[in-house]
């Protein structure tokens, strides 16, 4: 099965908007684990209350992990935002879906979405280490075209 991201409609509304910073890499995203009941609403779904089903299990936290060393980059027409890979080291858990989010301001009703990662079917760790490597061309980019 392959691997697809997609970013939530309301992402680039949001970051014109203010409700997040992904440039200054003041923010805190996040990026949390949902099971396969979850279903993603690319166009409904806005911020983290919209988020349902997350998994569960030993060495995972509600809320997922921090997207460490997140950044954002220009070259030409092409911005980048990445960070460090994530991962739940001596975890047992199953996801269908990855979800990044900004956690800064605050609540789960005024935290937004920026993408959701389905992996296609469910990938599971017993006992060892979860982990997502983000593509070497950043966790997403935005093209603008000439």
């Amino acid at each position: 099965m392959s691997v697809t991201a997609k970013a939530y409609s309301h992402m680039p509304l949001a970051a014109l908007e203010k409700l997040m910073d992904l440039g200054t890499g003041n923010d805190v995203i996040k990026c949390m684990l949902c099971t396969s009941t979850y279903t993603p609403s690319q166009d409904n779904h806005d911020f983290k209350d919209d988020v349902t089903n997350e998994v569960t299990g030993e060495g995972y936290t509600t809320g997922g992990a921090t997207v460490t060393s997140s950044a954002v980059t220009i070259s030409g027409r092409v911005t980048k935002f990445d960070g460090a890979d994530v991962e739940w080291t001596t975890s047992t858990i199953t996801a269908r879906y990855a979800v990044l989010y900004d956690s800064t301001p605050g609540s789960d009703a005024t935290n937004p979405l920026l993408i959701y990662v389905d992996f296609g079917e469910n990938k599971s760790s017993e006992a060892g280490t979860f982990k997502i490597a983000w593509n070497a061309s950043g966790i997403f980019t935005v093209t603008v075209s000439a």
